[in-house]
């Protein structure tokens, strides 16, 4: 039997438009895992210690924010996504 490796995402995170558009997809999901495992991916692309570091965050902060089930403050993600180098926006459905 052929073993298989888990998909990683990160590495297909090469630059700015892919980005946006990987956490856009993960916002339309309602499950709110989907867009902190997005967040992380993007952040493990970037470079997680980096990441924790123009954020503010420890790095075991920012891994702890970032895990499924986790339920991070608003300021948190919010500086997370700017040390990412993306905003949030809304728009009418």
């Amino acid at each position: 039997m052929a073993k298989l490796k888990a998909f990683d995402p990160s590495s297909y995170l090469t630059d700015d438009e892919v980005v946006a558009e990987y956490l856009n997809a993960a916002l339309e999901d309602p499950n709110p895992d989907v867009f902190l495992a997005a967040v992380g991916n993007v952040a493990k692309a970037r470079g997680m210690s980096s990441i924790a570091e123009e954020s503010g965050l420890g790095r075991e902060s920012l891994y702890k924010a970032l895990t499924p089930g986790a339920k991070p403050r608003y300021d948190t993600v919010l500086r997370v996504l700017q040390s990412l180098g993306v905003k949030i926006t809304v728009s009418a459905a």
